[in-house]
């Protein structure tokens, strides 16, 4: 065996001794990252995120505990669910749900349970069912673990050009990232996003909202991108509009099982 070959097995072995399994999908991953160091750097973001003059968080008022109402709903069903079928162990979030003063139609997770909504979607929400169907959505990011799965790539990648070790630790993580208030910009793969998609309608039904109610959102998120002539920063990297619509519905039933009223 050539030296190449010995080192493409040893890397082999190193990813697939690094997966890790997705909570209800399944879906076996690579995680190469530490996730404890990425919630560290992520809760560093998010502090310099809340503390930038230019981010106005709405501290009080109808609309921030309607946020902070659906947001911890959630996030107790999660936890209920992490904790009943063993995974409990895998995650050490401290949950956070702030509402933002921004024209922008976008929300978002970032790793470890740290949320912003922007007040800029609230119009294309319109109902707490529609609000939980976007917050369903971002956190299922963060428990799917797609940013150290992203990031968990991106090392893979220097491995296999020879170059792993020059570009590790926070250095790596602030490159992928842009960190500095910026980690919530973090761009994911299609389908990660249909991932979320799929999670987020479990997460909701979990918390007592009803996934049908995703369908009718997704359908205002497509005519505010129309309406706007230019897709809204939460549709960055999502799937088209009706790609997204009927695969919703297809996962519906799985999603129904969930609900109780």
């Amino acid at each position: 065996m050539t030296h190449l070959k010995i080192i493409f097995t040893c890397l082999l072995i190193a990813f697939l001794a690094a997966c890790s399994t997705v909570p209800l999908t399944g879906r076996r991953q690579l995680n190469l990252a530490n996730s404890q160091e990425i919630q560290t750097q992520s809760l560093t973001a998010y502090r310099d995120f809340l503390k930038d003059p230019k981010n106005v968080v709405v501290s009080s008022g109808a609309d921030a505990q309607l946020v902070k109402k659906v947001g911890l709903r959630i996030a107790s069903a999660i936890d209920r669910y992490l904790k009943t079928n063993g995974y409990a162990n895998q995650y050490n979030f401290s949950w956070e749900f702030n509402l933002v003063k921004s024209a922008d139609i976008n929300a978002w997770c970032m790793p470890g349970g740290k949320v912003a909504v922007y007040t800029g979607i609230l119009p294309v929400t319109r109902t707490e069912a529609g609000l939980a169907t976007v917050m369903g959505h971002e956190i299922a990011h963060a428990i799917a673990r797609h940013a150290e799965e992203r990031y968990s790539q991106t090392l893979g990648a220097q491995a296999i050009g020879g170059v792993i070790g020059s570009a590790t630790g926070s250095q790596s993580i602030a490159q992928l990232y842009g960190l500095g208030g910026q980690l919530a910009l973090l761009k994911y793969g299609r389908s990660q996003e249909s991932e979320a998609d799929r999670l987020g309608l479990t997460f909701m039904a979990m918390a007592g909202y009803n996934p049908s109610e995703a369908v009718f959102f997704w359908q205002r998120m497509a005519s505010a991108k129309q309406s706007n002539g230019a897709s809204p920063e939460f549709l960055s990297t999502h799937p088209s509009d009706a790609t997204r619509i009927a695969a919703i519905q297809k996962r519906l039933p799985e999603a129904m099982k969930y609900y109780n009223k």
